[in-house]
């Protein structure tokens, strides 16, 4: 991924992986892959970024964490998105659509 499209996804990655959590249960590379998916394959968050990210919103309260096995028999961590994470969801998602809006309102004007 460019520099300047990282930063960008920088700003925006709690949003994104809590986004990511609402339809269930995901390890981190589940996460990752989600957020591709999602995106027609624009958004690839690296695990440099992603797992800070997940430690962050586990410490707000907004992710629970617990020990599952893979499909292949290892022992993998899965992040379940909390009631407080539904809420900070709410929140962070309003927050965008206002910022984003902002923005295309700029991009537009004469």
């Amino acid at each position: 991924m460019p520099k300047d499209r990282a930063d960008l996804l920088q700003g925006s990655l709690d949003l994104l992986v809590l986004k990511a959590l609402v339809l269930g249960p995901l390890h981190g590379w589940g996460i990752s892959k989600r957020l591709r998916q999602l995106s027609d394959e624009v958004l690839d968050v690296g695990q440099g970024s992603l797992y800070p990210a997940l430690y962050r919103l586990e410490d707000e309260g907004w992710v629970t964490t617990e020990w599952g096995t893979s499909p292949e028999g290892r022992r993998i961590k899965f992040y379940t998105l909390t009631k407080a994470g539904k809420k900070q969801l709410a929140q962070e998602q309003a927050q965008w659509r206002l910022f984003s809006g902002a923005v295309e309102q700029v991009l537009h004007a004469g």
